[in-house]
């Protein structure tokens, strides 16, 4: 109920699922939690879809891959994040990606650096596939500092209005993307039926 999928879904009107859990990789993900949450069944297949994963997946960084393994079947983050995209493309291949970076929090240099190369990753990803867009938010959203969390988290976690807050951030970039490339966004409407809109003949 408070997760910042369900704030937009309050938000839009929008009927959303919620395939998360806390802790999630990408490889648990493609490897059977995928399957068990329903992100393949196909009365489940979206309009959309919102990708917050990697901060569990990178670790010591020798996980990470390089953008190589987005067509290599590897065990690597990007091969299984570049999986699930392909697996969701399958049961709906105009669907629209939005593939979000991990915000800036005062780290150490060397966890930062990582999530700077997870950051030029998804930017890899997005540009391999149709119909994909990055939220950028370590360049966009605020730091994530000890200021911050003291308003918006609880426990390690985000906090309710942590999470409204983060909504707020993703629907304002989803919206930034789409009016700025409004012809690839102009069908949205028939994402899912078998019907498309024809071009106006002078």
């Amino acid at each position: 109920e408070y997760s910042w999928g369900q704030f937009m879904a309050r938000a839009a009107g929008n009927k959303v699922y919620n395939f998360s859990k806390g802790g999630m990789t990408a490889k648990a993900f493609n490897e059977g939690f995928g399957d068990k949450c329903g992100a393949w069944k196909y009365e489940n297949v979206c309009q959309a879809y919102v990708f917050a994963l990697g901060v569990n997946d990178i670790g010591d960084g020798s996980k990470l891959g390089t953008k190589d393994d987005i067509t290599e079947a590897n065990d690597t983050f990007v091969s299984n994040y570049a999986g699930i995209i392909r697996n969701l493309k399958r049961r709906q291949p105009e669907a629209k990606f939005f593939l979000m970076t991990i915000p800036r929090r005062n780290n150490d240099s060397e966890r930062a650096a990582l999530e700077d190369k997870h950051a030029e990753l998804i930017y890899d990803i997005a540009g391999a596939f149709k119909n994909c867009y990055v939220i950028d938010l370590r360049k966009y959203a605020p730091v994530y500092d000890e200021k911050f969390k003291e308003k918006f988290y609880l426990l390690g976690h985000l906090n309710p209005m942590g999470y409204a807050f983060t909504a707020q951030m993703v629907i304002s970039y989803i919206d930034y993307i789409i009016r700025h490339n409004m012809e690839d966004f102009r069908q949205v409407g028939f994402i899912g039926t078998p019907y498309h809109s024809v071009k106006e003949q002078n």
